[in-house]
């Protein structure tokens, strides 16, 4: 047998469909308008970009390898026990050190028909099997994913609010999941979303994961305290899982600025409230004036809408998007999650919110192709 010519990855490794980011820039308009990775048009908190900038001062060393001031900050601001958080370079630095750990060959992991593309990444990574079960009404279904549990099955990840529908299951039905899951199967909640949330039947999941053995939940400093730029993300589970994890999380997966912003910004309340009131007034705004222009938006509880445009000629989401990005506007298309006649929209500032509803009233608005 001859020997290969070069070195070889694993075939698991190159059957997986790389992550595809969303665009940075448009393609026409004098000013770009990126709403396309539901990012908060507030930015981050004066306070966490003020301890970012002092940061700068001791560069040369290296941070705590535990984040433990900005675990115990976590700690402080949720009400939990700081050995039980984890903090990573981003949630989804989190969510491959939960797939290293509880899955692999032989392993079955179970994914949500649109969740987030990550998750079916990090369990082909490890030699996983992902079991892709279908939703109702894009939203996860609890039926389902039990219906979808062997004894091969490891984990269930399940975002909630998911991404990118927008939609979330009750705090009632994820503890009907929890309940009817095997003891050994592992339930990960990605709760990057929570804050968001104003409905009255939501839980991030914090309650379930402090009364259970199989529970964890992620959480991210990348959306409502605006720190995408630093890659932060913390996780709160079981003992015993975060001791599993610290066995395998690299020494210094936070860097020092970023836990210095991160010690900020969870403790800045007033920062986090001005964000969630200009995302509930825009969120509402913008489902409204797309629905007048006979646009389906799927109901939302976070940051970003869901917009399926029709199966016309001159007016799809693919010329839709072409149509946007030409006046300065970039959103996000989804078809690598099973839309294709859909684009996510996040909620932006009002000139942007203003801009995306008026230009697509005149896209809505040309004849028809034909």
């Amino acid at each position: 047998m001859n020997a290969p010519a070069r070195p070889q990855a694993r075939a698991n490794v190159l059957a997986i469909d790389a992550y595809v980011p969303g665009r940075h820039a448009a393609t026409g308009g004098t000013k770009t308008y990126k709403l396309s990775a539901n990012e908060t048009p507030l930015g981050p908190s004066a306070k966490a970009i003020a301890a970012f900038q002092a940061a700068a001062a001791t560069l040369e060393l290296y941070p705590e390898g535990s984040a433990r001031r900005l675990r115990e900050a976590i700690a402080s601001r949720y009400g939990l026990d700081p050995a039980r958080i984890i903090c990573g370079c981003g949630s989804d630095d989190l969510l491959n050190l939960l797939a290293l750990a509880y899955t692999g060959p032989d392993r079955e992991a179970i994914i949500t028909e649109h969740g987030f593309a990550v998750y079916k990444i990090a369990v082909q990574a490890m030699g996983g099997t992902p079991v892709i079960v279908p939703e109702r009404d894009l939203t996860a279904n609890v039926d389902a994913i039990l219906a979808a549990v062997t004894p091969r099955t490891s984990v269930v990840f399940l975002a909630n609010p998911n991404n990118p529908t927008g939609t979330y299951l009750p705090h009632a039905e994820v503890k009907r999941l929890q309940a009817g899951l095997p003891a050994d199967v592992l339930l990960v909640l990605d709760a990057a979303y929570a804050e968001y949330v104003r409905t009255n039947d939501y839980s991030s999941g914090l309650e379930l994961v402090s009364e259970s053995d199989n529970v964890v939940m992620t959480r991210t400093f990348s959306k409502i305290h605006g720190l995408g730029a630093l890659r932060l993300g913390w996780l709160y589970g079981p003992a015993h899982v975060c001791d599993a994890l610290n066995r395998i999380r690299g020494p210094f997966n936070t860097n020092g600025p970023a836990i210095e912003a991160g010690i900020a910004a969870v403790g800045d309340a007033a920062h986090m409230e001005r964000s969630i009131a200009h995302n509930t007034q825009w969120l509402g705004w913008l489902a409204d004036e797309l629905g007048r222009l006979g646009l389906a938006v799927t109901p939302s509880v976070g940051n970003f809408l869901l917009v399926t445009f029709p199966r016309e000629p001159g007016r799809t989401a693919a010329e839709a998007d072409a149509f946007l990005l030409d006046h300065g506007l970039v959103l996000r298309g989804v078809a690598g999650y099973g839309l294709p006649d859909a684009l996510r929209l996040t909620v932006g500032t009002e000139e942007a919110n203003r801009l995306v509803v008026a230009t697509l009233t005149t896209f809505m608005g040309r004849p028809p192709r034909g």
